[in-house]
């Protein structure tokens, strides 16, 4: 039970600081990874453990880094779930990703309600079903951008996965 306050008081932690300042620090990072793998270590056998810890991190790792290469994510968001892959291992960081994925569809969808308002989220969400492909270049590449807290969403998948493991039962 301990491990897991440590897992989200970490985890609020980066997802606060992404909504107040756009960055996840690295060595927050490194705290998540470090004690991620040491719990991993600890919970099963330690041979196991240390596969379960590292596979978690490189699913983690390997499931965002092509929306990073896009330049749709920034590393911080990046590296943060690959170190709470570490806590979760390969299947629950599967699992976490695709609830991150789905909380950061309704984070964007808020986010631009927020901002723009109802009209431009109903604007984006038909062009986004009639031609996606417009979607990948940006309109408004001449302006500054702003930047959705990620991170959030992350944050959300990789509790709800530690959490809430029957959510996919599956895996």
């Amino acid at each position: 039970m301990i491990a897991g306050v440590v897992y989200t008081l970490l985890l609020v932690y980066a997802a606060v600081g992404d909504v107040r300042t756009r960055r996840i620090p690295n060595s927050l990072v490194l705290v998540l990874a470090i004690a991620g793998l040491g719990f991993s270590v600890l919970h099963v056998p330690p041979v196991e453990g240390a596969l379960r810890g590292v596979g978690g991190l490189f699913a983690g790792l390997l499931i965002w880094l092509p929306f990073y290469l896009l330049g749709w994510l920034g590393a911080g968001d990046v590296k943060l779930f690959a170190a709470s892959g570490a806590w979760l291992g390969p299947a629950r960081a599967i699992e976490g990703a695709v609830i991150a994925a789905l909380a950061g569809a309704l984070l964007a969808l808020a986010w631009t309600m927020w901002k723009h308002g109802l009209k431009r989220v109903v604007e984006n969400v038909w062009l986004a079903t009639a031609a996606p492909t417009v979607l990948a270049t940006s309109a408004d590449s001449g302006r500054s951008r702003q930047t959705i807290p990620y991170g959030v969403a992350l944050v959300v998948g990789a509790l709800a996965a530690a959490w809430m493991p029957e959510i996919m039962p599956n895996l």
